[in-house]
């Protein structure tokens, strides 16, 4: 019985598959990788509140009861008579309780910015995994796809699943105990340091505290709830996971978006916290150098900075790999067409 060639035509059909299908699996790795335009309506809005926790939080009626100053205007001669306060002068008049009102707003903003860097890289390790297995397997292909549903949906249906899978309020509410708590111990060791920069050792404790604790909360809380809390454990996963921290935080040498919007705003805050003090040291004698009030301006508005720069570098690096991968897919196209 004779056997029956191929024809061209249907090698062309299986050549220009090939790469629509590979070019395919590239768009959704690359927009589970880097979600562009969640990530960008997310920092604008993590940035834009720390700003108003830095800025109008301590001076918000609430804040304004607890101090016991009346939020309800007087009326006729009372009103005449009450002496205006502005802005400055409510977050100036008492540091410790003005940093004590942008911790509280600080930490509500950065275990949400905690929780979301968590779930993207719970995203990033799975697409990586299932990009790996389908298309390296074609068998796993084949068997997926005898299940139901196509390859594309099959992919989003993975992509979806596997970080469901790993959300659990038990286990969410332990890592992020871990997380306070090495938050509550990197404050301490920030108010060790600052003492040995020059902070006052005896006459304002509690305002060099609270100074360390919001800038443990802007450096050390997300990536402790997103990377997990190092271990001096001599298993496989506590010293991978001490070598991803000495990595990003000693080595500063961060390898994805995921890990850029943890080291960069972590970095700015350090920069501005330090950078912030310098005004203290003039001999301007305005209200608003008061310790610790321009570190802690400084720490929140290097963390804005910080993350925006992040924001920036991960665009411009995801659209550039973008592009390359469209170029390699572009000459494939052109090689299979040739051949």
């Amino acid at each position: 019985m004779p056997r029956t060639m191929p024809t061209r035509k249907t090698k062309t059909a299986t050549a220009s598959k090939a790469p629509a299908q590979q070019q395919t699996t590239v768009s959704l790795e690359t927009d589970s990788f880097f979600p562009f335009a969640r990530y960008t309506s997310l920092v604008g809005v993590h940035t834009s509140l720390l700003a108003f926790s830095a800025l109008l939080l301590p001076t918000t009626p609430t804040s304004l009861l607890l101090k016991g100053v009346s939020i309800i205007p007087s009326s006729g001669r009372d009103a005449a008579t009450q002496p205006r306060r502005d802005v400055v002068q409510v977050l100036t008049e008492n540091p410790v309780r003005t940093v004590a009102w942008i911790c509280a707003g600080v930490l509500i903003l950065q275990g949400w910015w905690a929780s979301w860097v968590k779930t993207w890289s719970l995203d990033m390790r799975s697409t990586a995994k299932t990009a790996a297995t389908l298309n390296n397997a074609e068998a796993t292909k084949q068997k997926l796809e005898r299940k139901g549903g196509s390859y594309e949906q099959i992919v989003v249906r993975i992509l979806e699943a596997i970080p469901q899978s790993v959300r659990n309020d038990r286990t969410l509410l332990q890592v992020f105990g871990k997380a306070a708590a090495m938050t509550v111990m990197a404050s301490m060791l920030f108010h060790v340091v600052a003492v040995l920069f020059g902070a006052p050792i005896s006459s304002h404790p509690l305002h060099t505290y609270m100074m360390s604790l919001l800038l443990a909360i802007l450096t050390v809380l997300p990536p402790a709830y997103t990377l997990g809390v190092p271990s001096l454990g001599s298993d496989s996963p506590s010293l991978v996971s001490r070598l991803t921290w000495i990595r990003l935080f000693a080595e500063l040498s961060p390898r994805n978006p995921v890990e850029r919007a943890l080291v960069y705003p972590a970095i700015g805050a350090m920069i501005g916290c330090w950078a912030g003090a310098i005004p203290i040291g003039l001999d301007w004698e305005r209200p608003w150098q008061a310790w610790p009030l321009t570190p802690a301006f400084g720490a929140v508005g290097g963390c804005i900075a910080g993350s925006l720069i992040a924001l920036v570098v991960s665009a411009i690096l995801a659209f550039a790999q973008v592009d390359r991968q469209a170029q390699q897919a572009q000459a494939q196209a052109g090689i299979a067409k040739k051949s």
